[in-house]
């Protein structure tokens, strides 16, 4: 309760934004950008890669039903999800690194809800006009023509909301299949109901809340404190140079006047609707069209461009005092970003090596302890493996089974007289083998016997092994 009795809001009504269409650099390398990521977000799902008459012919796959992820080459398996989480560590480290190098960069150009937003943006502009247009139609009375321009945006937009749905559960079954089923009704309700749900956040994220979704949703303006120092390089104002700020030029003082005539064109172009004059803000996630719009301006009234530019802070205070900028890669190259650049790249020839180093053979060997031995009639002692093999390819596979150790045994295989296990393409096989030691053997007699059971691929003559233990009568 505040000291005049009223309770404080921790949430303020959304206000309207409505961005003015700006042109320049920067603007053109966010549209470059959206085309990329929207191109790869929509088509990957249809490039096609022949994998064999067994495999999904489908690039990239998330194959839950037989819980494996294909990419174009490389299949990754359960077992070897720390692919995936090297690749989360990865992504995390460079959002760290590109944060503390050069701000919110992500914000700005990449993020998913950046992307979606400028889309639906240039929807809205298209289909009601530039901004003093779309403020005119906010205010206007509710006739037929804020009607029909309404809806038909709202139509665009659902168009949009549902072709992004549509391609996230492409990435989960093979895609051309699939969207026959989705226009035929015969796709699984989880189908469409992931359809809808993405539907509907991609309307009312990107049409609806937009910047509210990254001031009030997304933690990542709270972290990127922790990312950044007075040597990151951010959108900022040079209010050195700026103020005092006016617009009487041929006024009495203007010689004492700044070179921000106060337009509010960096205000009117920001999809945030911040002021970037007032400094570093939460909000601000320097998508740098305020750059453009103000470089605009400069340009028109013959002043030099970079009153708002990326800058650190330290240049800032560096500039006041009279003294050039120090390049960037001063600013980029410094102890924090060089450590987050060493961890990234670690991680990732990591899991390169581990890539090419892994087993073609999968093979896991259990042993049955319960009992942890049996003795036949004629004294013969056995102990019991369960043997999991998976096949990584598109056909049938072969494996006979063998063994080392220093004492004398025999392997048999449950339910056949060969030492050759069949197993299906792209599928495990759990396999039950049995090794005799002969009665008076040391195996036999003794505790424990290192032993070890090679599996070897009878089609490219790979070979993979695990070591165990064979329990004798002396753990009696």
């Amino acid at each position: 309760m505040s000291a005049s009795g009223e309770t404080p809001q921790l949430y303020a009504a959304r206000e309207p934004i409505f961005p003015r269409r700006v042109s320049g650099r920067f603007r053109n390398l966010k549209w470059v950008i959206m085309a990329v990521t929207l191109g790869i977000y929509y088509l990957t799902p249809w490039i096609r890669w022949d994998r064999g008459p067994n495999l999904p012919d489908q690039a990239v796959l998330v194959d839950l039903a037989n819980r494996r992820f294909f990419f174009f080459m490389i299949e990754i398996w359960p077992h070897e999800f720390y692919f995936i989480a090297g690749l989360l560590i990865m992504a995390g480290l460079g959002l760290f690194l590109f944060t503390s190098a050069l701000g919110r960069v992500w914000c700005g150009y990449t993020c998913p809800q950046t992307v979606w937003t400028d889309l639906f943006i240039l929807v809205e502009r298209w289909i009601e006009g530039d901004r003093n247009a779309r403020v005119r139609l906010w205010r206007a009375k509710w006739d037929f023509r804020k009607w029909r321009l309404r809806i038909t945006k709202f139509i665009v937009w659902i168009l949009i909301a549902v072709a992004t749905g549509g391609a996230w559960v492409f990435y989960f079954a093979d895609a051309p299949t699939l969207l026959v089923d989705l226009f035929t009704l015969n796709a699984h309700p989880v189908a469409y109901t992931t359809v809808a749900i993405l539907t509907a956040t991609t309307f009312v994220f990107g049409g609806l809340m937009r910047e509210q979704v990254c001031i009030y949703m997304c933690p990542w303006p709270r972290i990127q404190a922790a990312m950044m120092d007075e040597e990151t390089i951010t959108v900022g104002y040079r209010e050195w140079r700026g103020e005092p700020r006016g617009k009487h030029r041929k006024a009495d003082g203007a010689e004492e006047l700044g070179d921000c005539i106060d337009c509010m064109a960096c205000v009117n172009v920001c999809p945030m609707g911040i002021d970037i004059r007032d400094g570093q803000q939460l909000e601000c996630i320097t998508c740098a069209l305020c750059i453009d719009a103000c470089d605009d301006v400069m340009e028109r009234i013959g002043k030099p461009r970079g009153l708002i530019d990326y800058l650190s802070l330290a240049d800032e205070e560096a500039e006041r005092a009279g003294a050039l900028p120090r390049p960037i890669w001063k600013h980029v190259l410094r102890p924090r970003t060089i450590l987050y650049t060493t961890l990234w790249s670690l991680v990732g020839v990591g899991l390169i090596v581990a890539l090419f180093l892994r087993q073609e053979i999968d093979m896991t060997v259990s042993p049955v302890r319960n009992p942890t031995f049996v003795m036949l009639s004629d004294g013969t002692i056995r102990n019991i493996y369960d043997v999991r093999l998976r096949n990584k390819h598109g056909e049938a596979r072969e494996f006979r089974m063998s063994l080392t150790s220093d004492e004398v045994m025999r392997i048999q295989l449950e339910g056949t007289d060969r030492l050759v296990i069949t197993v299906p393409p792209d599928s495990t096989t759990l396999q039950r083998v049995y090794v005799s030691a002969r009665p008076g053997s040391p195996a036999a007699t003794g505790a424990s016997t290192d032993l070890r059971l090679w599996v070897e691929d009878l089609a490219s003559t790979d070979r993979a092994y695990r070591d165990t233990n064979f329990t004798g009568r002396g753990t009696q």
